[in-house]
């Protein structure tokens, strides 16, 4: 067992309060030959065993295509020659080489979303609450506690895209790993920061009148998503905007958590200056902290130039971009200045969240810690004295 099987046990595996994930029989001789980390490496195993991208591929018609899995580093590997993914497997074939990539696309999202059921232990949430038995509908992902804890809440809002729940990109969990492209990484985080966590599902808002078994039986006979197909809007969530709106009105807004802080990337950072221009007030008192990482937003152009919401977002938010500089360095903008802006640490668009998750939680931290201090600071407190001649003027 080397090193990394360790650190992404650590990474993947270790959370404090993941306590539900089952075990070997065979526990104690890990526990006693290596410890506590013994012990989690057997959940990884049992982990391994049960859930694997390679078991949802196998049985479709793509599955000699796609012989792929995620190694123990996270990586997308060949499970014959341990290379990484290939995208021309069709020799002049772009549409079939397009589409074996989409297939896999489809695949990877069922992964991932089993992923943060299993070891993140989140609870998948549908949406719309009041939706009939036969009506399409959308979902999301949020921790056990989320709308009862009082402890802060983390709500992390993707780019636009193909992808879905819990990832960053598509792009990057295929060419670079689960560290790169998915939400885990920062799931963790905020989870053993004894935080609550909400994953959106902005890009999932339609429902093609075929299933999804049919739509990725039979390659010979597939529609793609260029042909005439009937598409059904998700109630709710027929765009990333309405969606958003949606849980923020319907599980957010009701949440007991004292303080929240988004985490949004790309058009996530647009859609949540949206939710904060439809629900002004709300969103105000309700969260202390956003971090953008090349986000799409345009405060002067969406708030029409509302100088309450451009200096409260100069104020509570802090954007990471993808630059030459080395990562958390001061990054000026000339054109579009909204709040103070950070390097990423890479120009590579799809690897900016992983690469800033530290100092992102380092100023979420810092944020919470002057939000507390400073309602502590005015909140009335009560001395002898006060009480006192509370009674004395009874």
């Amino acid at each position: 067992m080397g090193s990394d099987i360790f650190q992404l046990i650590r990474e993947l595996v270790y959370t404090p309060r993941v306590k539900k994930i089952s075990i070997y029989d065979d526990d104690r001789f890990y526990k006693r030959a290596y410890g506590n980390i013994g012990l989690y490496y057997s959940k990884w195993l049992q982990i391994q065993r049960e859930l694997s991208l390679r078991k949802l591929t196998e049985g479709s018609e793509y599955q000699e295509e796609l012989k792929y899995d995620f190694n123990i580093k996270g990586e997308l590997r060949h499970l014959d020659t341990n290379e990484s993914f290939v995208f021309n497997y069709y020799k002049n074939g772009h549409e079939q080489n397009h589409k074996r990539y989409e297939v896999l696309g489809h695949f990877i999202t069922q992964y991932v979303y089993e992923l943060l059921e299993r070891v993140c232990m989140l609870q998948k949430v549908c949406i719309p609450t009041d939706a009939t038995e036969d009506e399409p509908r959308s979902f999301f992902f949020m921790s056990k506690n989320a709308l009862t804890s009082s402890s802060c809440l983390i709500i992390l809002l993707q780019d636009r895209g193909v992808f879905c729940a819990g990832q960053w990109g598509r792009r990057a969990v295929v060419s670079e790993g689960l560290r790169h492209g998915t939400q885990i990484p920062f799931i963790k985080m905020a989870l053993q920061s004894h935080w609550e966590v909400i994953v959106l599902n902005p890009n999932d808002n339609f429902t093609d009148l075929k299933t999804e078994k049919e739509r990725f039986s039979s390659r010979g006979e597939e529609l793609t998503f260029t042909e005439s197909v009937w598409w059904i809007p998700k109630r709710g969530s027929s765009s990333p905007e309405e969606h958003t709106l949606y849980v923020w009105d319907h599980f957010i807004a009701k949440s007991a958590a004292r303080n929240m802080a988004f985490i949004a990337h790309g058009y996530g950072g647009l859609v949540f200056v949206d939710l904060l221009v439809q629900r002004k007030s709300e969103v105000m008192n309700k969260v202390y902290s956003v971090a953008f990482i090349d986000s799409l937003h345009n405060v002067q152009h969406q708030s029409r130039h509302d100088p309450e919401i451009q200096e409260w977002i100069h104020r509570n938010c802090r954007e990471w971009v993808s630059n030459s500089k080395p990562l958390n360095k001061t990054v000026g903008f000339l054109m579009r200045v909204s709040c103070p802006a950070f390097s990423a640490g890479t120009e590579k668009y799809g690897l900016a969240p992983s690469c800033c998750l530290q100092p992102i939680f380092k100023f979420l931290k810092s944020m919470l810690k002057v939000k507390i201090t400073t309602t502590l600071r005015n909140s009335p407190v009560t001395t002898r004295s006060s009480t006192s001649k509370k009674r004395g003027n009874k």
